[in-house]
């Protein structure tokens, strides 16, 4: 026990340490509104007293609040406040107040799964679909540099600027520092659509790859303006999967029979032809895609590689 609380701050010992928390709460941040419940506990949309603008504030959930604040989850939140890029959201602060941790964000109110339900005609603009891919990709290319993963990927974490078509990541770092719980603060189960087979097959190591397989994932739903792999449980995920792209073997997955979840009694479906999977996306975004969904990790197609991809090559008097 002794050596598991070591690995604790305890609230006091936190404010010590960390100089952005000294601050009251509630002389500096007003809250507007409750903006939704997310993976890591209750958003809300506050005002910054110093500075009169608006932000996001993420009250994060903590599994064992009477054990303080872990001390890996500080380190791992004072990585991230380094991370600038005009695609990400920026951690601004974190600040405690009572047994309650808080992340300061920059505000923008809306999600990309938000602007895919209220615009369906999304699906047909294949201009957007290109630069909303390549902003996610450009994003996810520099965190990966910076050797920091998201896990947890999906449309809810991506956030839209509808004037200037800007996206920005969100919530990249937080699976490292909180974990990805079972379900959120109000018992909803947390998506496994865009999770990687790797890590649906009890993978112990993985990597950058299981951010691109769910940035392929987005990048479907999209073009279809429907999920790709809706899957409702762990194996259903897996059946959902290996229905479109194939049941793995260690033909096309080396060592994949050694994963702890790996059953030789699942089914053994072929892959079907991406084509018509994605029956109105161009030949280039369909070959970009079948990389981005390649099974094996080890030869699925990196983000800064993808951002290369002849998908891209009447982007540039976009950008």
């Amino acid at each position: 026990m002794d050596q598991v609380r070591n690995h604790f701050l305890s609230f006091s010992q936190f404010v010590i340490i960390s100089s952005v928390m000294r601050w009251k709460f509630s002389s500096q941040y007003e809250k507007v509104e409750k903006i939704g419940e997310g993976t890591y506990g209750v958003v809300y949309k506050a005002r910054d007293r110093l500075t009169n603008k608006v932000i996001a504030l993420k009250k994060i959930r903590l599994e064992q609040e009477d054990e303080g604040v872990p001390s890996t989850a500080i380190r791992e939140i004072s990585l991230l406040k380094e991370m600038e890029h005009s695609n990400i959201v920026r951690l601004h602060d974190v600040i405690h107040n009572g047994n309650k941790l808080y992340l300061v964000f920059e505000h923008l109110d809306l999600d990309l799964k938000k602007h895919m339900d209220s615009c369906p005609g999304l699906s047909k603009d294949t201009r957007i679909i290109k630069l909303f891919l390549y902003q996610i990709l450009c994003a996810t290319a520099y965190c990966h540099s910076h050797r920091v993963l998201h896990r947890d990927l999906k449309p809810q974490n991506l956030l839209v600027d509808r004037h200037t078509n800007v996206l920005k990541l969100a919530d990249f770092g937080l699976a490292r520092a909180f974990g990805i719980p079972v379900r959120t603060l109000t018992h909803e189960v947390v998506t496994l659509w865009y999770r990687a087979p790797e890590i649906l097959l009890g993978a112990h190591c993985y990597s950058t790859p299981v951010d691109v397989w769910s940035v392929g994932c987005i990048f479907a739903e999209m073009v279809n303006h429907k999920a790709l792999f809706p899957g409702d449980s762990e194996i259903d995920q897996l059946m959902k999967i290996f229905r479109v792209v194939g049941t793995p073997d260690e033909g096309n997955w080396p060592g994949v029979t050694s994963l702890p979840d790996f059953l030789s009694s699942f089914p053994k479906w072929r892959p079907k032809d991406l084509a018509k999977v994605v029956p109105t996306l161009e030949a280039a975004g369909v070959d970009l895609l079948l990389k981005m969904l390649c099974l094996d990790p080890s030869q699925r197609i990196s983000a800064r590689k993808a951002l290369e991809h002849e998908y891209f090559k009447d982007l540039d008097e976009e950008l």
